[in-house]
């Protein structure tokens, strides 16, 4: 009996030792970057494109935002409604900067010389600017409105042709367009008075 009773409290002793070094080891992890949401600001940066010239995000501009890589299959797929969305919508005002993460330019390059991408490509190597959005998960994306603020907060491959999307980009756009409108109008007017 004593002899079962020891070996519990040796084996209770090592549980609660093992359970101190992990609560250790969770509290030395670094925090997960917060991640962008619905409804925050853009957060604004600079990243080469592939030809390595310093591109900056533009403003003013109903944007899609979205976050990818090479090796990521999801990734893949979406790109071809993605050109089929940006040849729709360009003329309308929609621009879209796809940010790659893969580590070597060159895979890049390739990828995009096999699939026509007709939209801006930039090239964050270091994931700097992926953690700084708080992106992990490929393809993440994000709508933006003319005024820098996210719309949706997409993750996973999207079929950027469906219903849903469609509305929402159309949504978007007429905004732009009725903010620029009203803009205009009220010039008019400044003038006219």
């Amino acid at each position: 009996m004593n002899q079962g009773r020891s070996m519990a409290i040796r084996w209770g002793l090592v549980l609660c030792i093992f359970a101190g070094i992990g609560s250790l080891i969770w509290l030395a992890l670094p925090e997960a970057p917060a991640s962008v949401q619905q409804g925050d600001y853009l957060t604004e940066f600079t990243l080469p494109d592939a030809q390595g010239a310093m591109q900056s995000l533009p403003k003013g501009e109903v944007l899609l935002l979205n976050f990818w890589a090479t090796w990521c299959p999801p990734c893949r797929r979406e790109i071809p409604s993605m050109a089929r969305l940006y040849d729709k919508y360009a003329p309308r005002g929609l621009n879209i900067v796809a940010v790659s993460v893969d580590q070597r330019r060159d895979d890049l390059v390739s990828f995009m010389q096999e699939y026509r991408m007709p939209f801006q490509v930039l090239h964050d190597a270091d994931s700097a600017v992926s953690r700084q959005y708080g992106v992990f998960r490929y393809p993440e994306s994000f709508l933006i409105g003319r005024d820098g603020k996210v719309i949706r907060h997409l993750i996973g491959a999207v079929d950027w042709m469906s219903e849903p999307i469609l509305r929402t980009i159309d949504g978007m756009l007429g905004e732009a367009a009725r903010a620029t409108d009203g803009v205009k109008r009220g010039d008019d007017k400044a003038e006219q008075g």
